[in-house]
């Protein structure tokens, strides 16, 4: 099976969404949603996740002010050696 993304969960969940405002949804649909809810935030987490671990910040003179916390992280992932 491919590769569930972010755009595609998002596609089904908007169709649910127009059929719960229109005709209304049976259980079967309901448990579909609250899957596909769970799969998104899940990747969309993990996708944040990578975007702070990856995260630099500097001053307007030039020095690296990236939170400690997040330069802990790099060093875990072997991202960062100082």
């Amino acid at each position: 099976m491919a590769e569930t993304t972010m755009d595609s969960l998002l596609v089904r969940i908007n169709e649910l969404a127009h059929k719960a405002k229109g005709a209304g949804l049976n259980e079967d649909e309901k448990a579909e949603r609250a899957d596909l809810r769970q799969k998104y935030l899940k990747l969309f987490r993990e996708s944040f996740r990578s975007q702070v671990e990856m995260m630099q910040v500097y001053d307007k003179n030039g020095k690296e002010v990236t939170p400690e916390k997040v330069r802990q992280v790099q060093r875990e992932k072997g991202l960062r050696n100082d």
